[in-house]
């Protein structure tokens, strides 16, 4: 890896994950194409590459959540309880029987753009009109945890992306969810890369991680996301779940205009 190619994947990882992060959202959905388009890892080893991105970068906004003392609480359970073994399920699927990239950005695509305008708008007729909202059940977030894991773990994404913007929907507050889906997050992809390296022992091809790259990506993913898990306490709740929306629209409509290429 040259000094210019790790400059950039810091900087990507950086500016990414001061975004995402006060929203609980890692920032690898993002750097994912980055990735493939401007730093030329291919596949399948962008997946565990972004994996090892997530394991780097976690600690920086769990670190201040933890200080903030955020992190305890039974959502953080629940999420691990489901993602962990999805994930291994996915590590496995993504190498033996990938379902491919375009039916990947086809899923996010037809996921998130009616999901972050379905969130944006409700944000916007709370604000105005404000109402209790019904929380999920604990079997339905651990079966939505899984479900996002496996998604994980074929396609190297924390899945913060995915639950955040569902369980913010149902009705749970940012404040709550984003350190629960980052904790989630780090947890699932430490799972996730150490069963890729198991994997490459045994299998032929690229699906090791390009450490040198993944390792510059996470350290800009560690100082983003600290700084902005400190910007959340300072940011009102409805424009939280505004960003929640606007990056969940964002995400799928890269992933749309990718698929249209």
């Amino acid at each position: 890896m040259s000094w210019s190619t790790g400059l950039l994947g810091f900087a990507a990882g950086l500016l990414i994950s001061m975004a995402t992060a006060p929203v609980g959202v890692s920032g690898a959905v993002f750097l994912l194409p980055v990735q493939v388009s401007v730093l030329g890892v291919p596949s399948p080893a962008v997946t565990p590459t972004n994996l090892l991105y997530n394991v780097v970068a976690g600690p920086g906004a769990l670190l201040r959540h933890h200080r903030a003392g955020t992190l305890r609480g039974p959502l953080t359970r629940l999420l691990v309880r489901g993602t962990v073994p999805g994930v291994v399920v996915g590590a496995v699927i993504g190498v033996f029987a990938v379902p491919g990239p375009s039916v990947f950005r086809l899923l996010i695509a037809v996921l998130l753009l009616p999901l972050g305008g379905w969130l944006c708008l409700r944000t916007l007729r709370r604000a105005a009109r404000p109402s209790p909202a019904r929380e999920p059940s604990s079997r339905a977030v651990t079966r939505l945890a899984m479900a996002v894991g496996v998604a994980g773990g074929i396609y190297g994404i924390g899945g913060g992306s995915l639950l955040g913007p569902i369980l913010v929907g149902r009705g749970m507050p940012v404040a709550k969810v984003a350190p629960a889906a980052l904790a989630a997050t780090f947890v699932t992809s430490v799972v996730g890369a150490g069963t890729y390296a198991l994997l490459s022992l045994t299998t032929a091809g690229d699906i090791a991680p390009f450490w040198s790259l993944g390792l510059a990506c996470g350290l800009g993913g560690l100082c983003g996301g600290y700084l902005g898990a400190r910007l959340q306490p300072r940011l009102p709740e409805t424009a939280l779940r505004l960003l929640l929306g606007v990056l969940a629209l964002g995400v799928g409509g890269l992933y749309a205009v990718q698929l249209l290429r």
